[in-house]
């Protein structure tokens, strides 16, 4: 079957489509022929050399796809041959199939187009996890999103939004403030004309914000602590702005505040089947009412997929970048 290699790590040429062994379904996994596969900062990150597989997964970048269940494992109980599904991978989805387990599964929504679906599984599990599950975000705070017409943050908006959370969210130019705004967020703040510290203090009255999901990393930490309230909690989540940060632990602790750093890939089996777990009780019913959608900014064909990732690299898109397989 084709995947999309990297033979040599480097920029979006360093992506070739090769010929790969078939995978097997395990006693607990389905294989997946693959529709769609989403297309992540991560991937970006695995292209160049920083970001590997963890072991067992495939060496190629992919984590997440859509498509129908053409094989199933022999302790398999809720995925049937012909389903229907999305799921969340560790690596390998930019391929023909994919192998996962049936716990990482999330069920075809009627009225979804299983293209865009494939934005999806990454996202949602990412924002839950970190914003709700971690962060524990209760209707009424407040969110703070860096990068708010990413496709995390484009899916963190609704979500926090439909569950009656005030959403601010910063972004890069008045063309994505105004997206963001669109999904939901109540304020945009262009990170290049405003300090979004001032922007939210003036928002909420000098308290700060109850949770930041920081998609940026680096010096945008101090800048967080500044900017959460009392017993606040920062989720950093990625390492756009370096892996390195100087902050005021004094502001820190007498904001009573946490720092969390996460990341899900590498997350054992157990922890990831959780997320997802609680992805299909809480966050699912709202993608099927349609109240959480997939925002997509492009389909690209996978032979196409360093195309792909010089739009990721460009910064320009709004929302999710996928690859069509099929």
């Amino acid at each position: 079957m084709r995947a999309v290699t990297v033979p040599v790590p480097g920029g979006p040429s360093a992506l070739v489509v090769s010929e790969v062994p078939e995978p097997v379904a395990g006693p607990h996994e389905v294989v997946i022929d693959v529709a769609a596969a989403g297309v992540n900062r991560a991937d970006v990150s695995q292209r160049e050399g920083h970001y590997p597989s963890p072991d067992g997964a495939p060496a190629w970048p992919g984590l997440e796809v859509s498509g129908t269940v053409v094989s199933v494992g022999s302790e398999v109980t809720g995925a049937s041959l012909g389903d229907y599904v999305l799921a969340l991978l560790s690596g390998g989805g930019y391929a023909d199939r994919v192998a996962v387990d049936e716990g990482l599964l999330l069920p075809y929504a009627k009225g979804l187009d299983l293209v865009e679906a494939a934005g999806l599984p990454e996202a949602l599990a990412t924002v839950w996890s970190n914003v709700f599950m971690s962060a524990g975000l209760q209707p009424g705070e407040t969110l703070l999103v860096h990068g708010g017409s990413s496709g995390v943050g484009s899916i963190a908006i609704q979500l926090a939004a439909a569950l009656g959370s005030t959403v601010y969210a910063t972004a890069g130019s008045a063309e994505k403030t105004a997206f963001c705004e669109q999904l939901g967020a109540a304020r945009g703040i262009d990170y290049k004309q405003e300090d979004f510290v001032e922007v939210v203090h003036e928002l909420t009255d000098g308290r700060g914000v109850d949770v930041v999901l920081d998609l940026v990393g680096g010096d945008y930490l101090a800048r967080d602590v500044e900017a959460v309230a009392p017993g606040g909690r920062v989720m950093v989540i990625a390492t756009q702005g370096g892996t390195s940060a100087t902050i005021d632990v004094g502001r820190l602790m007498a904001k009573r505040a946490r720092i969390w750093g996460t990341t899900l890939r590498a997350r054992p089996l157990e922890e990831r089947r959780a997320i997802m777990a609680e992805v299909r009780e809480h966050v699912w019913p709202l993608v099927a009412a349609g109240t959480v959608r997939p925002v997509l900014d492009s389909v690209y064909p996978l032979e196409f997929a360093a195309t792909a990732h010089k739009r990721m690299e460009s910064g320009q898109h709004l929302g999710k970048i996928v690859l069509a397989v099929r």
